[in-house]
């Protein structure tokens, strides 16, 4: 490889690695919000995703430069094409964790006990997104796998969520407008785990160059 490309890639990664550990925090970030009913966190969720806003553009052009310039093949064309749905992800993730946080304003401090278990939901999720970025990082396919599995655990909590909320609204009608929030927070999760696996998706077929999108629906 032209040692050009290299130093091309590896900036690229760096910069993708770079929005990663942006999403990371703001996901943290939300996470937190909801479990204080922090507003002024919340705010903090949305100001920061101007700026993963913005990363997201420069590793789009930093791709479309590569592809332009050095016209890669094979692994590293791969990496490219992965680099981008993955930054097209991470951007997703952002915007609903500010979905989330536009919800924790709605509540403003008025706290409410969650009607599902939100700490396992939240924890699972942030996990899923580390380990999906040190896939990343190490080119790790176990681990990637690993995320693919564990979406199937995020998905039974929104699952059960909705009858759990039902019935705390049944049991105290005067919070339905919280429970309906909650509702919402909970979809919101159930699709930020959804992008992460397409983003342990992208890391298998960045190595292997299969795609494996859909197959571990039909495993089942």
């Amino acid at each position: 490889m032209p040692m050009h490309l290299v130093r091309a890639i590896e900036h690229l990664k760096k910069m993708i690695l770079g929005v990663g550990a942006m999403v990371e925090d703001i996901v943290h970030l939300a996470v937190k919000s909801i479990e204080e009913c922090d507003v002024e966190l919340a705010e903090k969720v949305k100001k920061q995703d101007l700026e993963i806003d913005a990363m997201e553009v420069e590793v789009e052009e930093e791709c479309l430069k590569i592809l332009a310039l050095h016209q890669p093949v094979a692994i590293d064309l791969r990496f490219i094409i992965a680099t981008l749905k993955i930054n097209n992800d991470l951007e997703r993730i952002g915007d609903l964790a500010v979905n989330i946080a536009n919800r924790v304003l709605g509540m403003g401090k008025k706290e409410v006990q969650i009607p599902y278990d939100f700490p396992a939901m939240a924890d699972t999720t942030k996990q899923m997104l580390k380990w999906s970025l040190d896939a990343l990082v190490n080119l790790d396919l176990d681990l990637a796998h690993t995320v693919l599995y564990m979406d199937d655990e995020i998905d039974n909590i929104n699952r059960n969520m909705y009858a759990q909320t039902m019935d705390c609204i049944r049991k105290d009608i005067k919070d339905l407008e919280q429970y309906i929030l909650y509702l919402s927070i909970s979809r919101y999760m159930e699709r930020i785990a959804d992008h992460i696996t397409n983003i342990a998706e992208d890391v298998i077929y960045m190595v292997e160059g299969n795609i494996v999108r859909h197959r571990m629906e039909s495993m089942t």
